[in-house]
């Protein structure tokens, strides 16, 4: 057994503490809950990535630089996706295709 006040008043000091103590950590469960269902609802509500990326140049003006799959790993943060058939056009302007993820490939696009 632990060792309790054995008088009543201690006792009830006790007690007084534990509730509150209790109702902190239910609060801060409740809080932890919310934030998980709301992070999990940004999960499910995150829309699909682009199947084609166009990396765009340093400035509005300049040209495009690569074209990418989607999900490549080397698209730059200056991008947009773009349409299949955008992706087939930009390629047929000249256009680099990424050499990581072969976008020139997965469309099937051959030079010439």
């Amino acid at each position: 057994m632990t060792d309790l006040p054995p008088d009543l008043p201690r006792l009830r000091t006790l007690e007084t503490w534990l509730v509150l103590t209790l109702d902190e950590v239910r609060a801060a469960i409740a809080a932890a809950e919310q934030r998980e269902q709301e992070r999990q609802r940004g999960i499910e509500a995150r829309p699909a990535p682009p199947d084609w990326l166009l990396e765009q140049g340093l400035n509005r003006d300049s040209p495009p630089v690569q074209v990418h799959v989607g999900d490549c790993w080397n698209a730059g943060k200056r991008r947009r996706g773009i349409s299949r058939s955008e992706a087939l056009q930009a390629l047929a302007d000249g256009v680099r295709a990424c050499g990581a993820c072969r976008p020139d490939s997965e469309l099937g696009f051959l030079e010439g």
